[in-house]
This record gives structure tokens, sequence and C-alpha cells, in this order.
């Protein structure tokens, strides 16, 4: 394996832990932080909520 796919494969990693960090992170705020009236479209569901936060957390691994 060459030194520029090593750390390719490094970054990928990282994305894909972030993400999931993020995602759950995404659901904790929907189950204990989350809106109650539905009014708020980011915490009212918990795909949406795990889909925006769980992209926040694979961008901020990626950077470098």
């Amino acid at each position: 394996m060459t030194a520029e796919r090593k750390t390719k494969m490094t970054v990928l990693v990282r994305m894909l832990i972030g993400g999931a960090l993020g995602a759950a992170l995404g659901f904790v705020m929907y189950r204990f932080v989350g809106c109650k009236t539905g009014a708020c479209p980011m915490t009212a569901n918990p795909f949406v909520a795990m889909a925006i936060y769980g992209g926040i957390g694979a961008m901020l691994a990626a950077g470098k």
C-alpha cells in the first residue's frame, strides 16, 4: 500500500467514525432536547437530526 492510499483510507475511517458519533449525538439531541411541538425541523424528527449531526461530525473529522 502506498502512503497516499493509506492516508486516504485513514481520512475515510475518521469520517465514518465522526459521522457515526455525530449521528448518535443527533439522536441524543432529538431524544432529550427535541422540540415538543414539532415546530423546529432539526430536532422534531430523529432521522433529520441524525443526518444533520452525522454530516457535521463527518466534516469535522475529515478536516486537516
